[in-house]
């Protein structure tokens, strides 16, 4: 009984814990940021595939995003086809703790196969 428990626990708090990176993500990013299209920003599925690319290893994924979101610069940016269409995305007053949350869920998220979901329905 004690086993199951604590594994609802655990489970209840990464639950928790994916809630939390999906509600700062969604808060934040994708006011300029779309999921699968790309308006004033490149959408998440462009700029995440790109970043997969370059950093297939999670933890490179997220340090390098999380060091170039908390400041933005031209000259160490993956994307400056996006620089030269949407402009030098600006310095944002976020923690790194929250950046690094948001990034992992960025990297743990594949957003296009939750796009083609919605639309087989």
């Amino acid at each position: 009984m004690k086993t199951i428990l604590l594994t609802t626990f655990i489970f209840m708090l990464n639950l928790q814990a994916t809630n939390y990176d999906a509600l700062l993500f969604h808060g934040n990013c994708t006011t300029c940021h779309f999921e699968n299209e790309t308006r004033s920003a490149p959408s998440v599925i462009d700029f995440r595939a790109r970043y997969l690319s370059a950093f297939p290893v999670k933890k490179d994924f997220v340090t390098y995003m999380v060091n170039w979101v908390h400041i933005p610069k031209e000259e160490t940016s993956l994307m400056h086809d996006a620089i030269d269409k949407h402009g030098l995305m600006p310095e944002l007053a976020f923690d790194k703790e929250a950046l690094e949350s948001i990034a992992g869920y960025i990297y743990d998220t594949d957003f296009k196969k939750k796009h083609e979901g919605h639309r087989s329905k």
